[in-house]
């Protein structure tokens, strides 16, 4: 770090994204991302006239986006808020939010973004250790008096919370939000989206990267009580007007459009999962029960570390933290049939040495 760096960062230890190697050699099952190519609508929406007018700024209300992404949750415009990914929309909650005096509670095993950004912040962390089995019990976050992240399903588990537990929560903490992070809800969890007319206290975030295809387009969707949303927007409007590009708009919008797309590949993703599960659990691992697009899976066979690095040697790329409690677990990105029967065939030849 520079001599100018401010004090006040020099103790912070930056989210590590999963590794985007540029050369295509791997089967890449790290970062969570769609196995599957955009709608051909979103490809027809991002066509030579719209690269035309990116020398325009986009719309800073968004205004196209969120009418079309209104009447898909059924919701009006002013309840949601698009965010260049749910990342921004999740930071921008947190600035609104919680401060010095008003601390975040999340889990101790979930998306690291949240800890990095309370760090960022200065904001104190209330981290709730999940139970033995990874589950979270909703108890330990009732009357906390803070405001509360939840990733639903949670990641890098994919263990996922009913609706009615969220509910409890939010009944049990009517003067704090409560954020929902449904980055994986459509690969099997229940969303929060029909009780946003019922609690003034929830905020829904959701993203474009997952079941949309959109990881690189930067899209997402923070949703909730009016008065919240414009707490998010006095947030933006201060920090980045623009912050959904052109394309992006364009992109997101034919992707919420096309729901016939959306259902067939999500379904191919979760048909996928529940056949790689069955067979890692063949294989003699252990493999918990995801609702998201990946796996979280151990063995006794082979400590996590070194598991990670055979396969990266076998030209697999999986997810490894090296943290307290799940140093031995592998999160796996669910791909194509093809691409999860070579991982099998790589964890065969690499178990069998």
């Amino acid at each position: 770090m520079s001599r100018f760096l401010s004090p006040t960062l020099e103790a912070l230890t930056p989210y590590t994204p999963g590794e985007q190697p540029q050369d295509q050699q791997y089967i890449k099952l790290n970062t969570n991302e769609s196995p599957y190519m955009p709608s051909p609508a979103v490809v027809a929406a991002v066509n030579e006239a719209e690269v035309e007018k990116l020398r325009l700024y986009s719309d800073p209300a968004c205004a196209q986006l969120l009418r079309t992404a209104a009447a898909h949750f059924g919701l009006q415009p002013d309840q949601i808020m698009p965010g260049n990914g749910s990342d921004e929309n999740l930071f921008f909650a947190l600035r609104a939010f919680c401060d010095e005096r008003h601390p975040l509670a999340y889990a101790d095993i979930t998306y690291g973004c949240y800890g990095v950004w309370c760090s960022l912040l200065h904001i104190p962390g209330n981290v709730i250790p999940l139970k033995e089995d990874f589950t979270l019990d909703p108890a330990d976050y009732y009357g906390l008096g803070q405001t509360i992240v939840i990733a639903n399903p949670n990641a890098p588990t994919g263990i996922a919370l009913p609706r009615e537990a969220i509910e409890g929560i939010l009944q049990a903490n009517p003067d704090n939000v409560v954020i929902v992070d449904e980055a994986y809800v459509d690969f099997g969890g229940e969303s929060c989206v029909p009780l946003i007319d019922r609690y003034d206290n929830l905020l829904v975030v959701q993203t474009f990267s997952k079941s949309r295809q959109l990881a690189g387009a930067r899209l997402g969707l923070a949703m909730g009580n009016a008065k919240l949303i414009a707490d998010l927007n006095r947030v933006k409007f201060g920090m980045n007007p623009y912050n959904i590009n052109r394309l992006t708009l364009k992109a997101g919008q034919a992707a919420l459009e096309d729901t016939a797309y959306f259902d067939r590949t999500r379904a191919a993703v979760v048909e996928t999962r529940n056949w790689t599960k069955q067979q890692l659990e063949a294989r003699g691992f252990a493999v918990l029960d995801s609702r998201a697009n990946f796996l979280f899976a151990s063995t006794k066979r082979k400590d996590g570390g070194t598991l990670y690095k055979k396969l990266k040697e076998n030209g697999v790329l999986v997810r490894h933290f090296d943290a307290p409690r799940i140093a031995d677990w592998l999160r796996i990105t669910i791909g194509t049939p093809q691409q999860m029967q070579g991982l099998l065939a790589a964890l065969d030849k690499i178990l069998e040495e």
